[in-house]
């Protein structure tokens, strides 16, 4: 379905003049104007625009456990997830076709009925009217359960993450995923699980964490721990045709520090994936960093302009699943003091783009080429009025200009060695 926007908007981010420094070639762009980040009806806007109309990641594919149901927030809506007696993933918006009620608040099990806490309308897992109470005790004209089932949205999930799309003129997420699904196959990503999760308020907008994550120019100077193992030259693209942007460290190294490494690896890596470290920022919302013994990752969830929740998990393979707390705690405790570094730098970029509001300056090629990709696709969403008209971009191609700089990747994906 549609959801249509209500409220006013002011009318210049749906202009192209707005995007002109975006959508300039790389080495003559800039990064988005300070607005994107901090204006209030923009915000607004961009929730109808993107939020309402991609493939949103809303959790965890194992959270979506047969007799559990799910409560999520895609832009300004509230949806269910559930799974019918076959265990197929189902969606709906949480709201009663009777009177419009929020049918619930909170992730709950439940049984084999979705039931209005108001008037006790009752549906199945697959979302249709069921019972209605009293319904018939002076009969309507012309009522018809079945034109009253819950308003269903499209679920699926892929690897370990869990998507929901609230527009159905929006490609499949398999078009939307591009390459990205044979891309990682190797790794099984499935049969992975959860190990912990936990949420973390960032004063930040949320363009600003996933953009902190998709360059490493800032490596050497925010993290010097985390360049040990995932030094700056040997980072090199990771990406094809899909609304995604991606970067590999090969090798990840173990000389100075092993925390990434202390975990068993998944069995049946090839060659590529048995020694790299892939990271993928899949539009709009969710950050996967991919290593051979497990899988960190960053959902985050727009609050307000200068606010995003931004929910951690890590996941381990079969061949990991039973490692001890004290194994697992060197990866664990790793990633939150990277992650509070970059939680601390993009809380000060936004100071500065709330109090200085400076116009934007240039993308460097070689490290932002993501960036220049990734808001290349918010120009499209926030300025397009069909998803026909958004265009999902393209793979890179083998040449120098291609990696901008960054060398041969002594060990290339088994996708980009074709």
């Amino acid at each position: 379905m549609r959801i249509e926007a209500t409220g006013e908007f002011s009318p210049a981010w749906r202009d192209d003049a707005f995007w002109a420094g975006t959508r300039a070639p790389l080495r003559s762009s800039t990064g988005l104007n300070p607005a994107a980040y901090t204006d209030p009806n923009f915000f607004d806007d961009e929730q109808m625009q993107v939020f309402e109309r991609a493939w949103v990641c809303v959790g965890i594919a194992a959270d979506a456990s047969p007799g559990r149901m799910l409560v999520r927030s895609v832009g300004r809506r509230s949806i269910l997830i559930t799974r019918n007696a076959n265990g197929e993933l189902r969606g709906f918006l949480n709201s009663c076709r009777h009177r419009g009620t929020e049918l619930y608040d909170s992730d709950c099990d439940v049984a084999s009925t979705l039931r209005c806490p108001y008037h006790r309308w009752g549906y199945t897992l697959d979302g249709a009217l069921k019972s209605a109470p009293h319904a018939d005790d002076i009969p309507r004209d012309a009522f018809d359960r079945a034109d009253f089932s819950l308003a269903s949205v499209r679920v699926e999930a892929w690897g370990v993450l869990l998507f929901a799309c609230l527009d159905e003129s929006t490609p499949p997420l398999r078009e939307w995923l591009g390459d990205l699904q044979t891309r990682m196959a190797g790794y099984e990503l499935d049969d992975w699980q959860p190990r912990h999760s936990q949420e973390l308020d960032i004063d930040a907008n949320w363009k600003l964490v996933s953009e902190n994550f998709q360059e490493y120019y800032h490596l050497t100077w925010v993290h010097p721990e985390l360049a040990k193992v995932s030094r700056v030259d040997d980072h090199y693209r990771y990406q094809g045709a899909g609304m995604y942007c991606g970067q590999t460290t090969t090798p990840v190294s173990g000389d100075e520090r092993d925390d990434w490494l202390s975990l068993p690896p998944a069995d049946g890596l090839d060659e590529s994936d048995a020694v790299s470290g892939r990271f993928v920022a899949i539009f709009p919302n969710v950050l996967l960093s991919v290593l051979p013994n497990h899988v960190f990752v960053m959902q985050l969830d727009p609050v307000s302009p200068g606010v995003t929740k931004e929910t951690c998990t890590w996941l381990l393979p079969k061949s990991g699943a039973d490692a001890s707390d004290e194994a697992f705690e060197p990866t664990r405790t790793f990633w939150l003091d990277v992650n509070n570094e970059d939680i601390d730098i993009v809380q000060r970029g936004q100071r500065g783009l709330t109090r200085g509001a400076v116009p934007a300056g240039p993308l460097i090629p070689r490290f932002e080429e993501p960036l220049h990709r990734f808001q290349g696709i918010l120009a499209d969403m926030m300025t397009k009025a069909t998803m026909s008209d958004v265009v999902i971009p393209g793979g890179d191609d083998s040449s120098e200009a291609a990696r901008l700089g960054a060398g041969t990747n002594p060990s290339p994906a088994a996708v980009d060695s074709r």
